[in-house]
């Protein structure tokens, strides 16, 4: 990931929306949601410092929604962006009003595969990777039908600092939840895709079944980059969810 930068979009009066990124991708994962959410949100888009651990990148994440003058906001995350969600509203529940957690684990099981996958492209670079993360991010009919979104997204992951990725890899593999994640208050939306290899529903179904209230949305056809997969139907569902708390 790139050192940490920003852009608001938006009213400056709109009620405060933070989004954030999967790992391997920039803020660009979002270009499909945004002209939806800028017409009435505030939205913080950023790009991660790597850090150590989650709760490290959620600590991130608060100083610079205080920064922007962000004081309750409202936090819709993609994959790590949503373990950063989930440690935002466990750490900081005072600060947020509504949370949206996208292809999404509590715990994703036994940290070898991540240290291994952190050790290789420190060894040998982001396109040691490239082909067994792609394919998990799409599906193969997404991957035949437009193949231009998937290789933008490849020469995206490809341009990611590896020791950046490797770092955040590590955040990963020390990652786990599951204990915590009935601590939520926040009302919130899981969303998952009926195809993520990366994080298969049945995650996302245990988030949901933990946190009190949370509703789960399962999008059909898609993998782990769901939101740009199933762009219009992913972007209905947050609407939707956000929409219940700020409409007046």
């Amino acid at each position: 990931m790139s050192e940490s930068g920003f852009r608001l979009h938006g009213p400056e009066d709109g009620p405060p929306l933070i989004l954030s990124n999967a790992l391997g991708t920039t803020s660009a994962v979002w270009d499909a949601q945004l002209p939806a959410l800028e017409v009435r949100y505030r939205v913080l888009m950023y790009e991660p410092a790597p850090r150590p651990t989650v709760e490290a990148l959620a600590q991130d994440v608060l100083e610079l929604a205080t920064a922007v003058g962000f004081g309750r906001f409202s936090f819709c995350g993609l994959s790590l962006g949503a373990m950063v969600g989930m440690s935002l509203a466990l750490a900081a529940p005072e600060r947020v009003e509504r949370l949206v957690l996208a292809c999404i684990s509590a715990y994703l099981g036994s940290s070898e595969w991540l240290d291994k996958r952190a050790r290789v492209v420190r060894a040998e670079g982001m396109k040691a990777i490239t082909d067994s993360v792609v394919a998990r991010w799409f599906t193969p009919e997404l991957a035949q039908e437009d193949p231009d979104t998937v290789e933008w997204f490849r020469g995206m992951l490809e341009a990611t600092p590896p020791e950046g990725y490797a770092r955040c890899c590590e955040a990963l593999a020390v990652w786990d939840a599951r204990d915590r994640i009935s601590e939520i208050s926040a009302p919130t939306l899981v969303v998952a895709g009926a195809e993520d290899p990366a994080t298969p529903v049945d995650h996302s179904e245990l988030i949901a079944s933990r946190v009190p209230g949370a509703r789960l949305h399962v999008l059909e056809h898609a993998a782990h980059l769901a939101n740009v997969e199933r762009p219009e139907e992913f972007t209905s569902a947050v609407l939707e969810h956000l929409e219940e708390e700020v409409t007046v």
